[in-house]
């Protein structure tokens, strides 16, 4: 036992000891260990990096296939049995409680349940204990054309490890997500038109930020309390508010973009927030829940925690028509989120509509309007889709469509405080293969062009592009990896 969670934890660190320089790509959420079905299934084919399920998806075993290539249909029947008559984890404990086979995102988001699992490690550590270890490193090169362009080679990297207990008609977690991103600059990396944060006590432009050492230290208790319903309770010094969907890296949509979307700070700026308590109710096909935070995003001194605050408030109806959607809005009030914006609260109204085939393409289509207070309203639209292919052949791309007033943060600039619509349109290719039995190893690229007013020309060029290379190793070849 200790020699494999030994193992586990190497294979994290490895992954965090890689420098890490930045994007706002915190890896995906947690997924559970498989139940295993009492007849010994069919052959799996070898997935790929189709899974992304949140630490709190632990024991959920979903119909259909959990990577790019579909399941054979007396692996998928003898699933659907397993699930009908109580899953039991390889250690002993019955999953037969009600939040067992929903997937889950980031903080307490729902997914489609065709998301599947996410890979990874998992350990059973005795007395009903399941460990599940995921970590990643992202090396990427960038070049940013235009007057206020950029290029450079960064590195990411993240590092994940929850624990989970089921009990009867329930279950406990304690989870973890780390960033060595701290290392790097403070400026993080080029990407036109992005905002949000600062480096040196002066705004960033044009570039995106790092992550911070902690992106999560939480815990979550879910209990049955009429049949097919569960309340939870979910919390900590860093977390996630019910606010939004699930944040882009914890999307299948979004697996391998190695760039954050522009529209980041409209849609899922609160993924790291310091003090979070969410409760709510869970079905299999609906969920209701209300979260208090700390609204003032992370400053700029990576390394610690900041002080926990609950001085904002969200709420988040989300609806699962079939194993294939997840549909969500979500409402929140934000208390100074920025440092920038001394004195204005924000009012922050998202909407979106995942879909997952369970086949490999998994798409969203989200909506969020910021209502600064006082100030004006700023909205933003963002589309994205991955599509797994058969083989190792995966096209991925975004389009962002967002008004945005603080490209020009000089006072004395005329455009200073003006909103201007850009688009950016990206389109991605990656090839993944497997690196001995424990690692998944992708390499690609993306295009991207951008869109703006003629107004901008002289400070972006009139035809402002970029595009990135990037190598993405992965703790997990294909799905989720076990140790008995």
């Amino acid at each position: 036992m200790n020699i494999m969670l030994g193992t586990a934890l190497a294979a994290v660190a490895t992954s965090l000891a890689a420098p890490a320089l930045a994007q706002d790509h915190a890896g995906h959420g947690t997924a559970a260990p498989a139940a295993q079905p009492a007849a010994p299934p069919a052959a799996q084919p070898a997935p790929m990096d189709h899974q992304h399920m949140d630490m709190g998806s632990m024991g959920a075993m979903q119909a259909g296939a959990p990577g790019d290539h579909p399941m054979p249909a007396d692996m998928d029947h003898a699933m659907d049995a397993a699930m009908d008559h109580g899953m039991a984890m390889d250690h002993g404990m019955a999953m037969d409680h009600a939040s067992a086979g929903r997937a889950e995102g980031s903080g307490t988001a729902r997914l489609p349940a065709a998301e599947g699992m996410m890979p990874g490690l998992h350990i059973p550590l005795g007395d009903d204990w399941m460990a599940m270890a995921h970590g990643f490193v992202w090396g990427v090169y960038t070049d940013q054309r235009g007057p206020r362009g950029g290029h450079g080679l960064y590195a990411q990297s993240m590092a994940m490890l929850m624990v989970e207990k089921p009990f009867t008609g329930g279950r406990v977690q304690l989870r973890t997500m780390l960033s060595a991103e701290p290392l790097m600059s403070a400026r993080g990396y080029p990407n036109l038109f992005a905002t949000g944060e600062t480096a040196g006590g002066a705004p960033l432009v044009d570039r995106q930020h790092p992550h911070d050492l902690f992106m999560e230290l939480a815990a979550r208790v879910d209990k049955d309390i009429a049949p097919g319903i569960a309340a939870f309770l979910y919390g900590g010094p860093v977390g996630e508010p019910a606010l939004g969907p699930s944040a882009f890296m914890h999307r299948g949509s979004a697996q391998l973009n190695p760039e954050a979307p522009i529209t980041h700070h409209w849609f899922d700026s609160t993924h790291i927030t310091y003090g979070v308590v969410t409760a709510g109710l869970a079905g299999k096909a609906w969920q209701l829940e209300a979260s208090g935070f700390r609204g003032r995003e992370p400053d700029e001194y990576r390394w610690d925690i900041e002080t926990p605050r609950l001085d904002s408030w969200s709420v988040r109806a989300t609806f699962l028509p079939s194993e294939n959607w997840a549909m969500q809005v979500s409402h929140g009030r934000l208390k100074q989120p920025e440092a920038l914006h001394p004195g204005e609260d924000e009012a922050r109204t998202t909407a979106s509509v995942q879909y997952d085939s369970g086949r490999g393409l998994a798409a969203m289509a989200a909506f969020s309007a910021k209502n600064r207070l006082p100030g004006d309203t700023l909205t933003a639209w963002l589309g994205e889709v991955n599509w797994n292919l058969p083989g190792p052949h995966t096209l991925f791309g975004r389009f962002e469509n967002v008004a945005n007033d603080e490209l020009f943060p000089d006072h004395a600039d005329p455009l200073h405080d003006r909103a201007f619509r850009v688009s950016k349109l990206q389109a991605g290719y990656a090839y993944t293969l497997p690196v001995g039995n424990a690692f998944a190893l992708s390499l690609g690229g993306t295009a991207a062009r951008f869109f703006a007013p003629a107004a901008l020309d002289s400070a972006y060029g009139r035809n402002p592009m970029g595009y990135t290379l990037f190598a993405r190793l992965r703790l997990g070849s294909g799905g989720a990896m076990k140790m008995d």
